[in-house]
C-alpha cells in the first residue's frame, strides 16, 4: 500500500470520503450506460453540484468551495479509481473554471463560475482543429469584430463534454495576420445561432465521454466576450494554464496505475491456473513487483509535483516530465496488468482492458509526449 500523500490533510481525507462514497453509488453503477450512450447523464452534474464537487478550488465569492488543487486532485484519484473515463469533471473544475477566474472579468465570473458550480452549467474549451493539433499557432477559427461584436467562423474537434456544454472556449484568431500574437480566447453559449455540434466521435477508448466536433458558421456573440483585458492575449493564457492540465493528467495516470495493480493483484491471487494461484508463479511475482515500484516511483513524483503546485512552485519543464512519463508508464503496467488477466482482460467487462484503451490517449492530450520531450529539452 502506498504511503499517504503529503498534501493531503484530515480535512481531505473526509472529502476523499465523501467523493468515494459519491463515485461507488453515483458514477461506478453507471460505468456501462454511459459508455453505450457516449455521454453521462445530465443530471450528475448536478448531483455532483450539490454536494460540493464542483468546481472545489474557486474562492466561495464565485460559488466554489474555497479550496485548492489538492481538493482537485481528490476527485481525480477517485474518478481513476473507479475506471470512469466518461465524466469529464475535471476539465470542467480544474481547466475551464480557472480560465474565467485568472482572465474572466467581474461579470464573467459572476454570470458563469456559480452556475458551473451548481453543475447548471457545463464548461468545455475548443483548441484542436481538424488540421491542426499541438500547433496551436496555426489555428485558422476566426473571430472578426462587427461593431460591438465578432463573428465567428470555424471548426475544432476531439472536444471534451462536447456534446453537453453549455459554455465553450474557443480559441480564435482575432488577428488572422499574425501567428501567436493574433489568437485570443472568446466565450460561447452554447445556444448562439450559427453554432451547431456535430457527432460524438467514435474512440477506441474513453467511449463514455462525449468528445465532438464543433462547428462555427457566422455566430456572434458581443465583444464583452472576449476572455482578458484585450486582444491577442491568447496564447499566453493557454501557456499559462496549461501545465495545471497537464498536473492533472499526471495525477490520473499514477492513479490509474495503482487501480489496475490492486484489480491485478485481487484477480492473481484467486485465480487458479495449474493448481495454484496465479500469483503463486515467479513471473506473476516479479511482474507485479516491477508495476509496483513504477508506480511508487510515479506516486512520488507526482506528488512532489502537487505539494509545489500548491506553493505555486512548479514549472513548467518539470510538468512537463511529469505528464510524459506518467502517461508512458502508464501505458507498459497497464499493459503487463491485462497480460495477466490472460483472455479475460481483453474483454471490456473486465476494468484493467477498458483502463489499458482509455489510458492510450493521455500521451496524445494536452499537448503529445513529443511537445513534453521538446519543452524540457528547451530547458537543458
Amino acid at each position: 500500500m502506498a504511503p499517504r500523500s503529503p498534501w493531503m490533510t484530515d480535512d481531505l481525507d473526509d472529502l476523499r470520503s465523501m467523493v468515494r462514497k459519491f463515485m461507488d453509488k453515483s458514477v461506478a453503477p453507471n460505468v456501462d450506460k454511459y459508455i453505450e450512450q457516449h455521454h453521462v447523464d445530465r443530471d450528475l452534474w448536478n448531483q455532483a453540484g450539490e454536494l460540493g464537487l464542483l468546481c472545489m478550488s474557486i474562492p466561495e465569492e464565485y460559488g466554489g468551495g474555497g479550496g485548492t488543487f489538492a481538493h482537485e486532485s481528490v476527485l481525480i484519484e477517485e474518478q481513476a479509481r473507479i475506471g470512469d473515463s466518461s465524466w469529464g469533471v475535471t476539465l470542467h473544475n480544474g481547466i475551464i473554471a480557472h480560465y474565467l477566474l485568472a482572465y474572466g472579468s467581474e461579470e464573467q465570473k459572476q454570470t458563469w463560475l456559480p452556475r458551473m458550480a451548481s453543475g447548471d452549467v457545463v464548461g468545455a474549451i475548443a483548441m484542436t482543429e481538424p488540421g491542426t493539433g499541438s500547433d496551436l499557432q496555426s489555428i485558422t477559427t476566426k473571430a472578426i469584430r462587427d461593431g460591438d461584436e465578432y463573428v465567428i467562423d470555424g471548426s475544432k474537434t476531439f472536444i471534451t463534454n462536447g456534446s453537453q456544454a453549455d459554455l465553450i472556449i474557443v480559441v480564435v484568431k482575432t488577428d488572422t495576420s499574425e501567428g501567436a500574437k493574433g489568437i485570443s480566447l472568446v466565450l460561447v453559449e452554447g445556444d448562439r445561432d450559427g453554432f451547431r455540434r456535430g457527432r460524438v466521435l467514435d474512440k477506441i477508448g474513453q467511449r463514455g465521454q462525449d468528445t465532438s466536433e464543433l462547428f462555427f458558421d457566422g455566430v456572434r456573440v458581443p465583444t464583452s466576450n472576449l476572455l482578458g483585458a484585450e486582444e491577442g492575449q491568447g496564447f499566453i493564457q493557454l501557456m499559462q494554464q496549461l501545465p495545471q492540465e497537464r498536473l492533472i493528467i499526471a495525477v490520473a495516470s499514477i492513479a490509474g496505475m495503482e487501480a489496475a495493480i490492486d484489480h491485478t493483484l485481487r484477480y492473481t491471487k484467486e485465480r487458479q491456473a495449474f493448481g495454484r494461484p496465479v500469483f503463486g508463479f515467479q513471473n506473476t511475482k516479479f511482474k507485479l513487483a516491477e508495476a509496483a515500484t513504477e508506480t511508487r516511483i510515479g506516486r512520488v513524483f507526482v506528488d512532489d509535483c502537487i505539494v509545489k503546485h500548491l506553493d505555486g512552485a512548479l514549472d513548467i519543464p518539470t510538468v512537463a516530465m511529469a505528464k510524459w512519463w506518467t502517461t508512458d508508464r502508464a501505458m507498459t503496467v497497464l499493459d503487463e496488468c491485462m497480460q495477466l488477466f490472460g483472455g479475460y482482460g481483453y474483454m471490456s467487462e473486465y476494468p484493467v482492458g477498458r483502463m489499458w484503451a482509455d489510458a492510450r490517449v493521455q500521451k496524445i492530450y494536452a499537448g503529445t509526449n513529443e511537445i513534453m520531450k521538446e519543452i524540457i529539452a528547451r530547458s537543458l
